[in-house]
């Protein structure tokens, strides 16, 4: 290996990726991909696309899916600190329906790498958060899928202070410092896994 560390995940399919960081007391250098290391731990996805969101503290994005043209995802935080999770979705996984999550920040530059089939969101921790991510296919408008990011059966460990009322409504959740949490409406919407995929 080269320039990074791939390590792989709990759940089948997911990896922690820490790149070398080379710094002195002008700043820092570090490779945030290298197809060549990639390749080298087993992962020979292609890149097709190169996306970029700021949020701030209290928004959850998700959980997100592609129904027909599914998205493998590199994401990493440039500024802020989120929490990001994945749900496996691959209906012959062994996992399938679990989840795995971990904290992406500006200090630890930590990325996670999320292969195709997997829902996909995270939670802003810091008072604002840049978000930045690589996806091996292109966006397909009306493509989007989407679960309760709630939903007791996955049982995500947000860190949040809430109740489950039945639906993905934020009302009422927030995190530990008492900062609403913020969703979309379209986020606030989505059914629980048994009710987006009956087998």
């Amino acid at each position: 290996m080269g320039q990074i560390k791939v390590t792989k995940a709990p759940v089948e399919g997911l990896y922690i990726i820490e790149p070398a960081v080379h710094g002195d007391n002008r700043g820092y250098f570090m490779e945030t991909y290298n197809k060549r290391d990639m390749e080298e731990a087993g992962l020979n996805m292609n890149f097709v696309q190169d996306n970029q969101s700021m949020s701030v503290k209290g928004v959850l994005r998700g959980l997100h899916f592609q129904k027909q043209y599914p998205q493998g995802k590199l994401v990493r935080v440039i500024k802020g600190k989120v929490f990001d999770v994945a749900v496996d979705l691959r209906k012959n996984s062994k996992t399938y329906g679990k989840w795995y999550g971990v904290e992406l920040t500006e200090e630890n530059k930590k990325q996670f790498y999320i292969s195709e089939g997997f829902a996909h969101g995270f939670l802003v921790l810091s008072d604002v958060a840049e978000f930045c991510y690589k996806v091996t296919d292109f966006y397909h408008p009306g493509d989007e899928g989407g679960l309760a990011w709630n939903d007791p059966t996955i049982g995500i460990d947000w860190g949040v202070v809430g109740r489950y009322d039945g639906t993905a409504s934020a009302q009422g959740y927030t995190l530990p410092d008492g900062t609403p949490l913020n969703l979309s409406d379209k986020d606030q919407n989505w059914l629980t896994l048994k009710d987006t995929f009956k087998f």
